[in-house]
């Protein structure tokens, strides 16, 4: 079975056009001018604004119009992650899906169904003539995956709903009411490049193959950080061994638990053989550890040819023991929600852009701010110990549930008369727009849903296939039962 076989038809009709559609988070200029192309041929109103934010408006079906104008949202952009042997361009190259089984996935990269989903299912509600529904408003948002900036960006006016419908969750069966809010932590090491010795060995070790996930939906299920693990790795090394570091790279994305990092090392040639074995019972005791949730974890060691240069000395250590030191994972559980993560943080990125620089990425959540500022602050302290130069973005706001909300009963009831089962009604430590929207819009109502996912941010990205009907049986029914106009 392939993509355009599976039902709800018209949903993933729309989700295999944007499939063919590059759509990379801040490189979302193909995706905009494919949804500018569907609203001229719908012939509906169609506007965009300076950030890129595209809103489609479609009129009342006979005999709705008296009801509230609802806003349907989802992000246009994508994380863009492949596995390490696969040849993938994402700003050129359609997602490869298949079906395996009941789910949906791409073929060693992400789907694409975080928000692609949320998308195709706005376009197959435009495009449909036998549903039923008041006014609607369709907003499409830029760049959330890499700091909510399109919901930043948005401006008062730009649309005029009563009740917003956040098509970004990643759970059927689940209505989300609050969201965390987050910040990124961002450290910069300055080194100076000194001749690398050469007489010695000079070796790559990494590690891979480990599960990943959303750095806030899968940040409290004991999944190894490959920067962390590498970090743990080196600095047993390096307190044995006339240890030099040449290279150093792990994660990609702020919002992403990393999955792959390594290291280009080198030690006196008599260690040769005894870095292999430290190696084997360093691997053997952390897999262990992680044995449940890293069943694929992989670290490998194999020799490389000498370089010319490598990170100066007291970098190398400074780096090595702050990197240890910062805080990565569950900071604090909710003390009002059971079982519910309040602060987390992720070590997200080790890179080296050039210029002597060794930059590291971090991000922070939180449902209460003094929380998030307080592991920011914490992470901050560590890096700034190991002499970097840090930085603390301004972050976006959380969402603050209203158990009251009218369109969250609204989303209850209809539930219930479709499925016969009451609906979980939930906060998420991930991240959503709701918070900013609020800020320019205190008056919305709220409420976020969508199909389930797993493995979202990841290769291992995958959607529920049946999920998706019942989530579109569900929006249709919330549609037609929306309240009147006050």
């Amino acid at each position: 079975m392939s993509i355009i076989e599976l039902k709800p038809a018209q949903v993933f009709h729309y989700f295999n056009e944007i499939c063919q559609v590059p759509r990379p988070s801040k490189k979302e200029e193909q995706i905009i001018e494919y949804l500018k192309e569907f609203g001229e041929k719908h012939q509906l109103e169609t506007k965009v604004d300076e950030a890129g934010n595209i809103l489609i408006k479609k009129p009342a079906t006979k005999g709705k119009e008296n009801l509230q104008t609802v806003v349907l949202q989802s992000h246009i952009d994508m994380v863009c992650e492949k596995n390490s042997n696969v040849e993938h361009d994402f700003l050129t190259d359609p997602i490869q899906t298949e079906v395996d089984g009941e789910w949906l996935k791409a073929k060693g990269t992400t789907l694409g169904a975080d928000n692609g989903i949320g998308v195709a299912t706005e376009l197959a509600v435009l495009a449909a003539n036998d549903i039923e529904h008041g006014p609607i408003e369709c907003l499409f948002t830029v760049d959330e995956e890499t700091g909510l900036t399109g919901a930043n960006a948005l401006k008062k006016g730009f649309m005029s709903g009563d009740i917003l419908i956040n098509l970004d969750s990643e759970d059927e069966g689940e209505l989300f009411i609050g969201c965390a809010g987050g910040a990124n932590t961002v450290a910069e090491y300055t080194y100076q490049s000194i001749d690398a010795p050469q007489d010695y060995f000079y070796f790559k070790v990494e590690v891979k193959g480990l599960t990943g996930g959303h750095s806030g939906d899968d940040i409290n299920k004991n999944r190894a950080n490959a920067n962390k693990q590498l970090i743990r790795f080196l600095s047993l090394a390096a307190e044995k061994y006339d240890l030099y570091l040449c290279e150093i790279k792990g994660g990609n994305l702020h919002n992403a638990i990393p999955r792959e990092a390594y290291a280009v090392c080198a030690l006196p040639m008599a260690h040769k053989e005894s870095i292999r074995v430290d190696l084997n019972i360093f691997a053997s005791e952390v897999e262990a550890e992680f044995a449940v949730t890293e069943p694929n974890m992989k670290w490998v060691l194999q020799s490389e040819s000498p370089v010319a240069t490598a990170i100066d000395r007291d970098t190398t250590a400074s780096l090595i023991k702050s990197l240890y030191a910062v805080f990565h994972g569950v900071f604090a559980m909710s003390q009002e929600i059971p079982g519910f993560v309040e602060t987390s943080s992720n070590l997200a990125s080790i890179k080296m852009p050039g210029d002597n620089i060794i930059r590291v990425e971090t991000s922070q959540r939180s449902s209460t701010l003094s929380s998030r500022k307080d592991v920011s602050a914490a992470v901050k302290a560590a890096f700034e110990l190991g002499g970097a130069k840090v930085s603390v973005g301004d972050g976006y706001p959380g969402w603050k549930p209203n158990p009251a909300s009218p369109i969250l009963k609204v989303a209850e009831e209809a539930y219930v008369r479709l499925f016969g089962v009451e609906p979980k009604v939930k906060a998420i430590h991930a991240g959503l727009e709701c918070g900013l929207f609020l800020e320019k819009y205190p008056s919305l109502d709220m409420v976020s849903f969508g199909p389930t996912l797993r493995g979202v941010h990841s290769p291992d990205e995958r959607m529920h296939i049946p999920s998706v009907d019942k989530f579109w049986k569900h929006l249709l029914e919330v549609l037609v039962n929306i309240p009147a106009k006050k």
